[in-house]
């Protein structure tokens, strides 16, 4: 990648992009209070965060989607979370200062998320990200959500980039699933929310990341 300069860096969001973490804790933690129970550690909720509020819903209540009351708690979920988007989200440390880097070498780069445009648009828009970031593919913009490659296919239709000379970063491995099957390169970041951090080396991506600085020395 340091022979050739990249057609564009695209980015998963939550976990990779920006710390959503600290909301979805605390809506999480909110949602239990309201029922009575005690509020969970950060840490065991902070891990399932790139799994959406599925998961969420199974870590606060040990629930999955055929419990009676799964959908009464993952709407509730959903609904405190979009009251408060961006309450504490914020870029990760160092995150900013990469993509100053990216715009000043005049490197597009876009976001493919699997987060609903309910959720994202807004959220990249508090940060201001929404003047920044050349595409922003959610979901809601295509047939087939990752590991399916199209959102990465119109993320760089978007910004005008050729797929075989982009980048995706991601820490989760349907990310680097995805960009494999767009032919990307990709970037598995272990900072994110991973359950367990050791199978990051196992997921086939072409670099890792510990850090946001070793992910911006990579993308030099």
């Amino acid at each position: 990648m340091k022979a050739e300069r990249p057609s564009t860096v695209l980015f998963d969001l939550d976990g990779t992009l920006i710390d959503t973490a600290p909301d979805f804790i605390r809506c999480l933690n909110d949602l239990r209070h309201q029922h009575g129970l005690p509020a969970l550690p950060a840490d065991h909720i902070r891990r399932s965060v790139s799994n959406g509020a599925r998961a969420m819903v199974r870590v606060g209540f040990g629930f999955e989607p055929e419990h009676p009351d799964y959908l009464d708690r993952h709407t509730a979920f959903l609904d405190l979370y979009e009251a408060g988007v961006a309450v504490e989200t914020r870029l990760f440390d160092g995150m900013d200062a990469l993509l100053q880097s990216l715009e000043y070498r005049g490197i597009p780069w876009g976001i493919v998320t699997n987060k609903p445009a309910r959720f994202a648009t807004p959220l990249v828009q508090a940060l201001g990200l929404a003047e920044r970031c050349a595409s922003l593919v959610c979901p809601d913009h295509v047939t087939d959500r990752k590991p399916h490659p199209e959102a990465l296919f119109l993320a760089c239709k978007q910004v005008g980039a050729d797929p075989a000379r982009a980048v995706y970063v991601g820490d989760h491995e349907r990310d680097i699933e995805a960009g494999r099957n767009a032919h990307m390169k990709t970037i598995a970041v272990r900072y994110g929310y991973i359950e367990e951090p050791e199978t990051v080396d196992l997921w086939q991506a072409d670099m890792v990341a510990d850090t946001v600085n070793d992910l911006a020395k990579l993308l030099q």
